[in-house]
């Protein structure tokens, strides 16, 4: 974006950032382990099945030079002759190239795991850009390569230099044993001389693994506005999500305005706050906090009251206490059921009046109402 263009990438990359980019096949990469693994796991595998290999090529050698008049000259006696000789070297070859094939498959896979993408297979103009290639070649990629190059060609001169240096008295030993003996003994050292060598070569491996983390990292950082941006995409703007909240409070208000009318008394500190309750002894064991509000919410639940000739009683202790204290369609705390129990008796005698029966009631003065300290507030 135009907003993120010059700042710099500062900021570790997010995990939605990293699953797309993996998604994208940009994933870390070693091929110095692959190709290492390969290496030291074929040289170890010669080491193990090199001898039923040998002992397979030299029958084979040895029968096809050891073939009768008969089976030269019939052709399909020769083919098979061949087959049958070429099968015992199925095994111990066969051994091998699976060997290798699982630790190309596990040194590809150690660092990044397994991960296919259509659009990093996808061909791109940009990657046979001679632009993009001199530009691989002579940046700072292309120095690393360079450096891993000549760490190879030293290692590997070095290693085998001090192998040949500590090995030369079994180089003249060759000259004096007979064979087969010294073809064998000639085998033993260059197996040995083979595996050393690619065990030296993870050393650049050892080096390679954590460079290829750290830039696969330095490539997804990203800059705080693109990390602000992203929030934005996940989580949603902070205006369309104050809207919404405006939004659920509104439809939360209407319901409880519409609810009202169920109560039977509003509790009321006449300026600021409304407590409209309901109790049912068929369905409440308590009486029930059906809507609550403070300045012009608490004006609208008064003005429903009124128009429903709901009983409104002025407690600004108890209406103040029930506000902080209680939620919507929850029942009192038990702390305030006396008091709310002599509002309800004043509420039920006072209907009763009005209908003509007894005596008109007394308002509970609200020095009178029991609040505990605990719920009460200023």
């Amino acid at each position: 974006m135009a907003e993120s263009e010059g700042q710099e990438r500062t900021e570790d990359a997010t995990p939605r950032r990293q699953e797309q980019a993996r998604e994208k096949g940009q994933v870390p990469r070693s091929r110095e382990l692959a190709s290492v693994s390969v290496l030291v796991v074929g040289a170890i595998s010669l080491m193990w099945f090199g001898q039923a290999l040998g002992e397979a090529l030299m029958a084979l050698m040895t029968r096809l030079f050891s073939l009768s008049r008969a089976e030269i000259f019939d052709s399909s006696e020769l083919m098979l002759v061949v087959v049958g000789e070429l099968l015992h070297l199925i095994l111990p070859l066969g051994l091998i190239l699976i060997v290798l094939f699982i630790s190309g498959l596990v040194g590809a896979a150690g660092l990044g795991g397994v991960s296919f993408s259509w659009e990093a297979a996808r061909p791109k103009l940009s990657k046979m850009s001679p632009l993009s290639g001199f530009k691989r070649m002579f940046g700072t990629q292309g120095l690393v390569e360079l450096l891993k190059s000549v760490l190879k060609v030293v290692l590997v001169a070095g290693v085998a230099a001090y192998l040949v240096y500590i090995n030369l008295e079994d180089f003249f030993e060759l000259t004096i044993d007979t064979f087969p003996s010294n073809l064998y003994h000639a085998l033993d050292i260059l197996l040995n001389f083979v595996l050393l060598v690619c065990c030296s070569l993870l050393v650049v491996v050892v080096i390679d693994v954590p460079f290829q983390i750290w830039q696969h990292n330095e490539q997804l950082k990203m800059t705080k506005q693109e990390v602000k941006d992203e929030h934005k995409e996940t989580e949603g703007s902070p205006e369309v999500k104050g809207r919404i909240r405006m939004l659920q409070r509104e439809m939360a208000q209407r319901r409880m305005m519409a609810d009202v009318p169920q109560a039977d008394v509003v509790v009321t500190n006449p300026e600021h706050y409304s407590v409209a309750l309901r109790y049912n002894s068929d369905m409440d064991s308590a009486p029930v906090v059906i809507a609550k509000g403070s300045d012009f919410t608490a004006l609208k639940i008064r003005e429903i009251a009124a128009e429903y000739d709901i009983a409104i009683v002025p407690a600004p202790p108890l209406a103040r206490a029930l506000y902080f204290s209680t939620e919507l369609e929850q029942q009192i705390p038990d702390g305030l059921f006396t008091a709310v129990a002599q509002v309800l008796a004043y509420v039920f005698q006072l209907k009763q009046y009005k209908k003509g029966r007894g005596r008109r009631p007394t308002r509970p003065d609200d020095a009178y109402l029991p609040i505990p300290t605990d719920l009460q507030h200023d």
